[in-house]
């Protein structure tokens, strides 16, 4: 129950309930895993989760009965934490216990109605995208964690479609050359994409449109190509700031040339809240050899190659494979469950009050301000609450 504005109360002497529902169809991942109903049980929560949860990714139900938690599908109605992946569709929210705290990705940016949803519920909610990017608040960056494991993914994704092995081979048959990557984005996708190929013996450039990324670039081995398109840099969250069409045109024509090169492209670049940049045009591909492969990180947002479809394999007319994976994360969907659950028992933890027995949501704290999107029956965040009558022209 909700007691104030920045507390939850675990009433008397009932012990919270935090529940995790399996997800829709298509999500592979868990909110919960049985390494950290542990975590959550030390808090003094009691732990269920939706049967099945885990079933996807090799953890079966009995493994989270032995750690300590409940199988009850119907256990969320009465939960008073809700950890999950995906948001509930805005019908679902209703069947959702009022006061209770809900923690997901939730695509605030959308306007579907769903924070109103749970507004009118009575349902605060925390988004995982709107974490904010600090030291404090590193281990429940979950956007992070899972942007690590699409750029892993995505590498092994185009390694088994292409025809051509990755490393250098110097063999009696003759010497075989290494594989080209070309990734282009170099945020947490990218660096781990430039890592993974690396070790796989590829040789890769990348392109970000931050200078200040260059030397992480060629700390990992990869050299880092260099357009110039005048005033660029990075918002306060570390995200690249939208270009210009002029800007987007000269990065184009920079980069032709490297696709034009390379057996392997990567793009990785998502603007926060808005539709995903279209970098690489149907003619870049065309350029491209037959047999190349390009995986776009960003379908799901609008994508970043034209052409590209999400979840789907797209061969164009000159051989080149377009793949637009919605998650890619979801190819690891073990360890991306495992990460995402240890990010969302992270912040639990964080709000945990350990001498009351229930929850603390104090906007005082950057990191409750920064993600706390509903609370008592309104919209809270700043950047989405509605506009006051006395504002209102």
């Amino acid at each position: 129950m909700v007691v104030s504005e920045h507390e939850f109360e675990a009433g008397g002497n009932r012990v919270m309930k935090v529940f995790a529902p399996k997800e829709a169809e298509g999500e592979r991942r868990a909110g919960i895993v049985p390494e950290t109903v542990g975590r959550l049980a030390k808090l003094g929560l009691e732990v269920a989760v939706a049967p099945g949860i885990g079933a996807a990714v090799g953890m079966p139900d009995e493994a989270y009965r032995e750690a300590g938690a409940t199988v009850d599908a119907g256990a969320g109605t009465d939960a008073d934490i809700v950890l999950r992946v995906r948001p509930p569709e805005p019908a679902e929210v209703a069947g959702l216990k009022r006061g209770a705290l809900h923690v997901s990705f939730l695509d605030p940016f959308a306007k579907d109605g769903r924070l109103e949803a749970f507004a009118n519920a009575g349902v605060s909610t925390v988004s995982l995208e709107m974490m904010p990017r600090t030291t404090l608040a590193q281990k429940m960056d979950a956007l992070s964690s899972q942007a690590s494991l699409a750029g892993y993914a995505a590498v092994l994704m185009a390694a088994a479609r292409l025809p051509d092995v990755l490393p250098m081979m110097m063999t009696p048959a003759g010497t075989l050359q290494p594989a080209r990557f070309f990734i282009i984005g170099v945020g947490v996708a990218g660096l781990q994409a430039i890592a993974t190929a690396k070790r796989l013996g590829a040789r890769v450039e990348a392109f970000d449109t931050r200078p200040v990324v260059e030397e992480q670039v060629k700390s990992l081995g990869a050299r880092f190509l260099k357009v110039d398109l005048g005033d660029t840099g990075q918002t306060e969250q570390g995200y690249a700031k939208e270009l210009t069409e002029e800007q987007l045109g000269k990065q184009r024509e920079g980069m032709a040339k490297a696709c034009a090169q390379a057996d392997v492209v990567i793009t990785t670049a998502k603007l926060f809240g808005r539709p995903a940049p279209r970098i690489v045009t149907a003619a870049m591909v065309a350029g491209m050899k037959p047999g190349s492969i390009v995986i776009d990180l960003a379908a799901e947002t609008g994508g970043n190659v034209e052409g590209s479809r999400v979840d789907e394999e797209v061969v164009t007319d000159g051989g080149v494979r377009l793949l637009g994976p919605r998650t890619a994360e979801c190819q690891v969907a073990r360890d991306a469950s495992r990460m995402l659950a240890s990010n969302l028992a992270a912040f639990v933890e964080h709000v945990h009050d350990a001498e009351g027995g229930g929850l603390k949501l104090d906007r005082g704290d950057e990191i409750i301000r920064g993600c706390l999107m509903t609370h008592d029956g309104r919209v809270v965040h700043e950047k989405f609450a509605p506009e006051p009558e006395s504002e209102k022209g």
